[in-house]
């Protein structure tokens, strides 16, 4: 994930700690996603004193893969990183809790309030709901991966590749992404296992060449996880070769996990409406059709996929969700500056 654990760390006051789900500990606003939608979303429902948590599995969403950003107003420094944690302190420093996981189910409780559940059971309420994630990393499939997205797991060796000093890492790609993410941390870990399910690559060659010249560095092909060890913490993984069938475990620190993204509507397919590609449809309001969730970035139908744009959808959003929680209460709406 984007943010450094060490700095998450600074910052506990604001990151929710794993616990039991607990009903009068109800949320004004559960934001699904910490990108560009996201994060505004909260700056915007903070800013108007709403009880506001953050799920997500990093920071910085899709950002977190670039470096060349030239086209957001005002800012120069072109990183997409160091935008996303501009906006991430942001979120803070005006009261958003952040919780780090894979929110996998939504329900509806009897006192009509919507229930968040993420990959390790964990549980949130809220009286409103954000759903701002925009694209995900692919899941594995495997079994103990939800529970330990961002407490082990993670998607960004940019971010987190310092954590790894002296210690033990496996990733699993074989593209570009995962060649330079294995090349970084070569120069943190005491070992990188570089695991992929064929025995070519399909990044560049220079990256390659690096990889397969940095002695700590151990190749696992045509191999693939089969699963996730550890109960209470992340303890390493099992992989097995696609065509011998032979398993063999890896005890390690982290994965880094680099096989892409993908949009996942599913979990929220019965509340909202998806059109043909399974974005979520809204209106000018960033209002899904479903009384009280919202939604804005890249997850919805919008046709412009941009930072800019999902940061202004997720003020919308922000707005849209206290005017609805204002109306509710029969309490004053923010009205138009245009009259």
């Amino acid at each position: 994930m984007k943010v450094r654990k060490q700095e998450k760390k600074e910052k506990s006051a604001s990151v929710v700690k794993k616990t039991n789900a607990d009903e009068k500990n109800i949320y004004d606003v559960i934001i699904v996603g910490g990108g560009a939608a996201g994060l505004a979303a909260a700056i915007y429902t903070r800013r108007k004193l709403l009880k506001t948590l953050v799920v997500t599995m990093d920071v910085g969403g899709q950002n977190l893969l670039t470096e060349e950003i030239e086209n957001y107003p005002g800012y120069k420094e072109r990183s997409g990183p160091k935008l996303m944690q501009i906006f991430y302190d942001q979120a803070l420093s005006f009261g958003s809790e952040v919780v780090f996981g894979r929110a996998v189910k939504l329900e509806k409780t009897k006192e009509n309030l919507f229930k968040i559940t993420l990959g390790d059971n964990e549980q949130h309420t809220s009286k409103t709901l954000i759903l701002a994630y925009g694209k995900v990393q692919k899941k594995l499939g495997v079994p103990g991966e939800d529970k330990f997205i961002g407490r082990g797991i993670s998607t960004c060796a940019e971010c987190d590749a310092p954590l790894m000093r002296n210690k033990t890492v496996a990733v699993l790609g074989g593209g570009n992404s995962a060649l330079e993410a294995a090349e970084l941390l070569s120069k943190f870990a005491a070992k990188v296992y570089l695991i992929h399910r064929r025995d070519a690559f399909r990044g560049d060659e220079i990256t390659e060449k690096k990889v397969r010249n940095a002695k700590n560095v151990e190749l696992v092909l045509n191999s693939t996880i089969i699963k996730i060890l550890g109960k209470e913490k992340f303890e390493g993984i099992i992989v097995e070769n696609v065509q011998t069938n032979e398993r063999k475990e890896l005890k390690t620190n982290g994965l880094f996990l680099e096989i892409g993204y993908v949009l996942d509507t599913e979990w929220v397919k019965d509340f909202v409406e998806r059109d043909k590609v399974g974005e979520i449809v809204t209106n000018k309001k960033m209002e899904t059709g479903a009384e009280g969730i919202f939604a804005a970035g890249d997850v919805t139908n919008g046709p412009y996929k941009q930072t800019v744009t999902a940061a202004g959808e997720g003020a919308i959003a922000g707005l849209s969700a206290y005017n609805w929680l204002m109306k509710k209460e029969g309490k004053p709406e923010v009205k138009s500056e245009w009259g």
